[in-house]
């Protein structure tokens, strides 16, 4: 093990003690063997959605996704059927910015509870903000706002949501084109947020009163949490985009280090503790994004490994773990300008894989993977 594994090992054991997760971790109660469902490859579940931003596992065993300019659906994922449709009709969608992340509250069959992440005008400012609904007789009711006020723009607005085993809700949010905000820890931009499901700030955060659990990034789309570790996936300007394990109180250095410390970076590595990433797309861009950890047999190429979808690559990249999880031992492309440029990535507990595409125009599609 190198220093920098060992480095991430120690720092990994002062995360709260979470369990294996992704957006949730219920039973789609169909065995592999028997499940009856449609056998075609590779087969299109949904079609006519607009720019799909998150695709979820629902508690329920359906497949909720948010639509960009602001819609929640529900679909029936052995069917395709749309069962739901809701729109926030205050959501504001400029540019890359609009319906974001999405997940449920784990108790999410007895109370309903929705949590979303969105931007909207506050007065005349763009802004970004996390809210919870409750579902409830087929119906989106009661607002409640937990944390607001988060900066936003056209590009570089997050966000993905995660409620880990010990009820806290992780946030990624981009440096909303303001490079400055994300080493100021004074500002919600350019950070993995952490406060606790009612909007409070936990108390074992790096920062007294300050929801930020890591700082230094630039904009954060995918986030997956697996055995007591949290990964993200960020994009970089134009070379590294980034995997991160994300640690406690951390710095991940941009603006002033993008990717693997090296050259003229080292000095502000150095002196800031700075977190590197164990994977990147070295020199050039890809545009990771959404990401899950596969850890069923149903795809036994894919067992123990991170798989995470592009944009600009129109690809889904296999990162093979190792057995702590802390670094990756090998990486293969599928899929590659085969579906277009996929925005997310979703896993049923059953071992199925869906991802989505990111066309707009109401060209998008939600797409089973069958077979590699």
């Amino acid at each position: 093990m190198n220093c920098l594994s060992k480095t991430i090992l120690l720092l990994i054991f002062s995360v709260s003690s979470f369990a294996s997760c992704k957006k949730n971790t219920e039973q789609d109660n169909l065995s592999p063997a028997n499940d009856n469902w449609p056998t075609d490859l590779n087969r299109s579940v949904t079609q006519g959605l607009n720019f799909p931003w998150e695709i979820l596992w629902g508690k329920d065993d359906n497949i909720w996704v948010t639509e960009r300019p602001g819609r929640i659906r529900r679909i029936n994922p052995r069917t395709g059927e749309i069962t739901f449709t809701h729109t926030i009709t205050e959501i504001v969608s400029t540019g890359e910015g609009g319906l974001l992340g999405m997940v449920h509250h784990p108790d999410f069959l007895s109370n309903g509870f929705i949590y979303v992440v969105y931007n909207y005008n506050k007065n005349t400012t763009y802004t970004e903000k996390v809210v919870r609904f409750t579902f409830s007789n087929n119906a989106l009711s009661n607002p409640t706002t937990l944390i607001d006020d988060i900066p936003a723009a056209s590009i570089h607005n997050g966000s993905r949501l995660l409620i880990s085993p010990d009820n806290k809700l992780f946030i990624t949010t981009g440096d909303a084109a303001n490079t400055a905000f994300s080493q100021n820890t004074a500002s919600l931009a350019g950070k993995a947020l952490r406060i606790n499901l009612d909007g409070t700030i936990p108390t074992d955060n790096p920062i007294t009163g300050n929801p930020a659990w890591s700082w230094g990034h630039r904009n954060q789309q995918g986030l997956v949490m697996n055995n007591n570790i949290l990964y993200a996936s960020e994009h970089g300007p134009n070379i590294e985009d980034e995997v991160n394990i994300i640690i406690k109180g951390r710095n991940y250095g941009w603006p002033n280090v993008n990717g693997p410390c090296d050259g003229a970076e080292l000095t502000f590595c150095n002196t800031n503790n700075i977190a590197q990433p164990i994977f990147s797309s070295g020199s050039s861009t890809l545009a990771y994004c959404g990401l899950d950890y596969y850890g069923n047999s149903r795809i036994s190429q894919w067992t123990n490994s991170l798989l995470m979808v592009t944009l600009k690559d129109q690809s889904l990249i296999q990162m093979k773990l190792s057995n702590d999880g802390l670094t990756f031992i090998s990486s293969a492309i599928f899929f590659k300008n085969q579906f277009g440029r996929l925005r997310d990535i979703c896993v049923s507990p059953t071992g199925r894989v869906y991802v989505c595409t990111s066309i707009g125009g109401n060209a998008d599609r939600l797409i089973e993977i069958q077979q590699l």
